[in-house]
Formats: structure tokens, C-alpha cells, sequence
């Protein structure tokens, strides 16, 4: 059975515990391969590391940086189908989004930050004729990078790069339930020479390992991607010593679809973001609000799709659908449907039981649920289940719709489905959300800013918001008046 290993200070160690959690293959219930049950010891034998890296990591030029996030980048390329493998098999998600959105994306991300690096630089402001004020970036020193489960190497490289491109050094942690791409990313970081201490990978269990990435006054900075409530945490033990604190959070996100929608793409596009990855995105749109003239036809169109879907094993590229990550999120979806079901929803899709082959029957899967018949107020609409499950809901006006899709805690993102841009443009406008899709969803351009309103996040991640949120940012002011 696979070992899993941290990594600090270049090398691969066990856990000073020398315990070990079971990693679970997600679509076969059963354990195949053990994580580090890491401790507050192992957290300071990292940020000492990167302390003591520090110093000459920082003192590269940009260009020198920029070189070592290619040469990873590289390495992600040249091991695609192998990382692919590993991030199926560790979430559960289908091969094919491993293979064409969650690795490539991953190299991509490095790529991404190596070009970026090179265009942060100060700027220039000259106030009259004596003075002159310059602003200069200059790294902040060691950062704490923390990623969730359901985009492991996708999201834990999306912290990373830009920290390390702006001239830091990482301590990071993957979450335990996903662990094996960042395993495979510490291997690859070893075999292109990145400096010893540079990026330090610690495995283990948030609540054990969490406290001291957060608290350690070496840490200036803290980027987290997580549930509200974990990053509620962090913000209060971060305010403690005034760290930057990026938060990236939870989502219920809307799609709303106007009756003159393009029909084929918005039918299309709403099936695969409602149930991208099992619907475990946090850009997932798991309110879909239909235009009242155009509800029933919709309904059922959808309908038939989302019963096309295949679900099964992940490694088959046949498979649209695989399984949640966990027995523990597969039981707590499921009481959601309980829960809307008890509240008299109907359930349009889902109701039918699987048919897996029997080394599939101890996985945890879900068929994807359409719900219909709850308000909007219902804690079904409220709440983010982060699973295959969509609730349908009409509308009557823009008034209408809007009241609904702000109507809960979280503000991350909405998409809007309609061929009257003037109209797509006012309600964009009128949406809480840190980014609104008109007429498509999940397209990213990766120079914008990302990240969520209300509950749904603090700060924005991405482009050169990233590269500034990973630096210190100081103004010169010169006077070249002379002396009377």
C-alpha cells in the first residue's frame, strides 16, 4: 500500500506521530493508500525550512522564479495521464475532467504566474516637479497555502504559483481526503531542483494542523479555499496578528434562465454546471430559475438529459459521472434530499437505483437529483450541499427572480441566460456576486480577479490581485528640492 510523505526542507518525511490516516478510494470504499497524520511539530519544522529559504529565494530575479514554475509546469505536462489517473482515483471525479480541466489547468497555472511575475513592477507617480513618488513590491516572506478536496491539484497550484512567483516561501497543505497529486507535486519539485525549503508540503488533519499555519507569527500571509465556517476560523485566529487572509469560500449559486435564452447552449451548459464534478464546485449552479412561459418545456428537456447521464467508474472514459469524495459528504448530501423530500419536494431525476458493477457497490455515488417544488427560502435553497443536486424554481420577473438568487448568505457567482444583452448587463449588475457568466459558465480568463461577496469570500485571487496579495507594497516619496 502507497505512503504518502511530507515534504520539507526538500526532503520526504514520515510524520513525527508516525501515525498515518487512510486515504479511500472514493469509487470503491476502500482504503489504498495512507496520508501523514501530521502534527504542530511538523508545521514548525516546515515554516522553519521556508524561514530559513527565505533569504535566497527571495533575492532571485523574477525571470530566475519564473523559470522554476516553467520547469514544474513541464513536469505536469510530461506526467498528465498519470496525474489524471491519481486525481480519479483520489476523488472520484471522471478521468476525462482530470484529464482536460484539472492537470492541464494545474501546469497552466504555473505558466500562468511565470508570465505574470514579470509584469508586477512599481509604479511611478510624479507629483510636481520636486517630487517624486515611486511604489515598489517585495515579497512578504513565508505564507501558509490551504486547499480543499474537490479540485486537489487544480486549486492547490492556483495558491501556490503566484506565492511563489511573488517571491515567498509555501507552507502548504492539501486536503487529507485528496492527498496524492500534491504527494506527486512534491516529487516533481524535487526531481527539477526547486531550492530546499522553498515549498514544504504537510499532509494531515485541519483541526491538528491548521492552528499552527494560521498562528505562527513567521506567517505573513494566509490563502485559504474551504467551507465558511473554517475560513470564519482562520479570519479570527489571522485578526490576532494582523496576517493577510485571502478567502475563498462556500457558494449557492444561481443560473437564471429567461425565456429567450439560446436555447440548445443554455439546456446544455445548465446540465454540466449544476453537475460538473459531481456538482462539487463552488461555481456549481444549484438554483436554477426558469422563466415562467418557458418552466415545463425546460423542465422536461433537462430532465431527459440529466437521465442520459452515464455514471460509474471513474477511470472509464465513458463515465460523465462518478462518485463523492467521501461516505461522510455522501451522507450528508443525502439528507439534503431527505430533507427537501420531507418538505414536499418532488424529485425529477435521481430516483432510480444504479446499476454499478460489483466492484463498484461500496462506492460512494450519487445519482444526479433534479429537486422541484421547495421555495426559495426552503434551507434546501439556502444551504450549500456541494453535491449532484439541483432545485428548480420559476419565475415571473426580473424583480421577481433577483429578490430570489440574493436571498441567501453566500455572493460567489451567478450565470444569466438570456439573448437581451441590455437586460443580461442590468441584472449582472444587480447581482451579489463576485463574478456573473452572461450566456456561459466556468469560462475563466485567468489576468481577471476571482473570489465571492457576502459569506462567499474575503479578498480576490487570480491575475495580479494574487501577485499584489502575495507581496508587501511600499511608496517611496522623493524630494528633489534643493536644500535653501
Amino acid at each position: 500500500m502507497k505512503k504518502i510523505l511530507n515534504y520539507i526542507n526538500g526532503q520526504f518525511c514520515e510524520p513525527s506521530s508516525k501515525k498515518y490516516l487512510d486515504n479511500i478510494n472514493p469509487s470503491r470504499g476502500e482504503v489504498y493508500s495512507l496520508v501523514p497524520q501530521s502534527t504542530s511539530e511538523d508545521v514548525t519544522s516546515a515554516i522553519d525550512a521556508a524561514a530559513k529559504a527565505f533569504p535566497l529565494w527571495s533575492a532571485l530575479t523574477a525571470d530566475v522564479r519564473a523559470d522554476y514554475l516553467r520547469k514544474i509546469a513541464a513536469e505536469i505536462r510530461v506526467n498528465l495521464n498519470d496525474l489524471a489517473r491519481a486525481e480519479s482515483i483520489d476523488n472520484g471525479k471522471p478521468i476525462t475532467v482530470s484529464k482536460t480541466v484539472d492537470i492541464p489547468r494545474s501546469a497552466r497555472n504555473f505558466e500562468f504566474f511565470a508570465d505574470a511575475v514579470t509584469q508586477l513592477h512599481g509604479e511611478s507617480f510624479r507629483s510636481d516637479q520636486q517630487h517624486l513618488n515611486t511604489v515598489e513590491y517585495s515579497p512578504l516572506g513565508v505564507v501558509s497555502c490551504i486547499s480543499p478536496w474537490n479540485l486537489p491539484l487544480y486549486l492547490f497550484t492556483w495558491k501556490i504559483a503566484p506565492a511563489l512567483a511573488a517571491g515567498n516561501t509555501v507552507v502548504a497543505k492539501p486536503s487529507e481526503l485528496t492527498p496524492m497529486t500534491a504527494f506527486m507535486l512534491s516529487e516533481i519539485c524535487h526531481r527539477v531542483g526547486l531550492p530546499a525549503g522553498v515549498l514544504n508540503i504537510v499532509h494531515g488533519l485541519g483541526p491538528e494542523v491548521g492552528p499552527k499555519m494560521t498562528t505562527d507569527p513567521r506567517v505573513k500571509a494566509i490563502s485559504f479555499t474551504g467551507s465558511t465556517a473554517t475560513g470564519r476560523a482562520i479570519a479570527q485566529n489571522a485578526a490576532q496578528s494582523f496576517k493577510k487572509v485571502s478567502l475563498e469560500m462556500g457558494g449557492k449559486n444561481a443560473n437564471v434562465i429567461f425565456a429567450d435564452a439560446p436555447w440548445e447552449k443554455a439546456l446544455a451548459t445548465t446540465v454540466r454546471s449544476s453537475f460538473a464534478n459531481q456538482g462539487q464546485i463552488c461555481l456549481c449552479g444549484s438554483r436554477i430559475f426558469v422563466e415562467k412561459s418557458i418552466y415545463e418545456k425546460f423542465k422536461a428537456a433537462l430532465v431527459e438529459k440529466v437521465q442520459q447521464m452515464k455514471q460509474g467508474d471513474p477511470l472509464q472514459e465513458s463515465t460523465e459521472q462518478g462518485a463523492v469524495v467521501s461516505s461522510a459528504h455522501r451522507d450528508k448530501v443525502l439528507s439534503f434530499i431527505q430533507l427537501a423530500e420531507k418538505s414536499g419536494a418532488r424529485r425529477l431525476t435521481g430516483n432510480k437505483a444504479l446499476n454499478l458493477a460489483a466492484e463498484l457497490q461500496k462506492g460512494f455515488f450519487i445519482p444526479p437529483t433534479l429537486l422541484e417544488g421547495l421555495n426559495s427560502e426552503h434551507e434546501v435553497n439556502q444551504e450549500e450541499i456541494f453535491g449532484p443536486v439541483a432545485t428548480l424554481i420559476p419565475f415571473e420577473s426580473e424583480e421577481d427572480v433577483l429578490r430570489m438568487v440574493n436571498s441567501t448568505r453566500y455572493g460567489l457567482a451567478a450565470s444569466v441566460w438570456t439573448q437581451n444583452l441590455t437586460r443580461a448587463h442590468r441584472i449582472a449588475q444587480k447581482i451579489d456576486a463576485g463574478i456573473v457568466w452572461i450566456n456561459t459558465w466556468m469560462y475563466r480568463d485567468l489576468r481577471t480577479p476571482f473570489g465571492g461577496m457576502k459569506e462567499s469570500g474575503m479578498g480576490r485571487e487570480g491575475g495580479i490581485d494574487a501577485l499584489k496579495f502575495f507581496s508587501e507594497v511600499k511608496n517611496i516619496c522623493l524630494s528633489t528640492e534643493e536644500n535653501i
